[in-house]
């Protein structure tokens, strides 16, 4: 049974589908110097939320070659009924033998004190880079064996952070948005400092076709909408930013455009070519199941033909179209 904490079921439940025209992440640019290629990495160190989390505990067992995931057993644990983007980049679409370092956590925002995650528990964005990669990865630890060409550093966060905050509107959320993102840069400038130099961004799906947001009215649509994508912008205005630092080769993967087109049609993917419902999820199926494929009667088909497995989180098939897709990135080379 895939398992789901209460920290995976809870996320964000307590609180432009399109980018923006300058945002430009679909071709790619002039190398950086320093990049190896995807097929040269060995190491993926991996911060997030629970659309990324898999349980990973960077005191308990570390990846190896034997086993990349470290802990837990693969595929983790996950919102996804089964592997997500982390496990299917690391074993389906890894170019060769990658160790992932997952430090993601369900129910994360960027920094507790300016967003509150739904339990003082939640590891943030900033606890994962400040007290557990900075401690456990860098300087003198044992455990720092990677160096910045054979690393890439991936970030997919924000889901939270707009979800509970999105219904303040634009002028409070810009604001709230400028110091969030201030965070970020801080956070990405300390891996820049330890020696990080590869780094893929994804940005925030269309919140606005949700389970969760859909039901709350026209009002919480378009607010959502609107901070989506402000914020994914924002994203870009990073990656942008971080381009200028010496050798530093910069992706962002499009995650809004991605689940937008599998939600209008699932066959614009073959991986999710054999969804059936991509609007609405199953009560009975919405804190995970015994199996990818179970198959309660009520719910009319079984679990993994929803793309949404509850009111926010969706099933594997669209995880595997984004692990796709920012392998398909990494091979071509930086897009930013």
């Amino acid at each position: 049974m895939v398992r789901l904490t209460p920290a995976i079921v809870s996320s964000f439940a307590l609180s432009a589908s399109a980018l923006s025209p300058r945002t430009r992440v679909d071709r790619p640019h002039a190398v950086g110097k320093r990049w190896v290629g995807w097929e040269n990495i060995k190491n993926a160190f991996i911060f997030g939320d629970s659309y990324t989390q898999t349980g990973f505990d960077y005191t308990q067992a570390q990846p190896t070659v034997q086993n990349p995931f470290g802990n837990p057993t693969y595929p983790g644990w996950t919102s996804s009924n089964g592997p997500n983007w982390v496990g299917y980049l690391t074993f389906a679409y890894n170019a060769s033998s990658l160790l992932t370092y997952n430090l993601a956590y369900g129910g994360a925002t960027v920094d507790a004190s300016l967003v509150t995650p739904y339990d003082p528990s939640v590891k943030s964005l900033k606890d994962q880079v400040e007290s557990e990669f900075i401690p456990g990865y860098t300087g003198n630890s044992s455990k720092a064996k990677w160096t910045g060409d054979d690393s890439v550093f991936a970030v997919w966060i924000g889901i939270n952070d707009i979800g509970n905050s999105y219904w303040n509107g634009a002028e409070e959320t810009d604001a709230l948005n400028a110091k969030i993102f201030d965070v970020i840069s801080s956070l990405v400038d300390q891996i820049y400092d330890a020696g990080g130099r590869n780094y893929v961004f994804i940005n925030v799906p269309p919140l606005d076709r949700t389970p969760l947001i859909i039901p709350q009215g026209e009002s919480a649509v378009a607010l959502s909408k609107a901070d989506v994508a402000a914020w994914n912008q924002k994203v870009v205005d990073l990656a942008e930013a971080l381009k200028t630092k010496a050798d530093t080769n910069v992706w962002v993967y499009d995650s809004n455009k991605s689940f937008g087109e599998v939600i209008d049609d699932p066959k614009s993917h073959a991986e999710t070519a054999g969804l059936k419902n991509t609007t609405a999820y199953c009560a009975a199926y919405q804190n995970g199941t015994p199996a990818q494929d179970t198959l309660v009667a009520s719910c009319g088909v079984p679990v993994n033909q929803y793309f949404w497995l509850n009111n926010l989180h969706p099933t594997s098939a669209i995880h595997e179209v984004v692990a796709k897709g920012v392998a398909d990135l990494l091979s071509a080379g930086p897009n930013i």
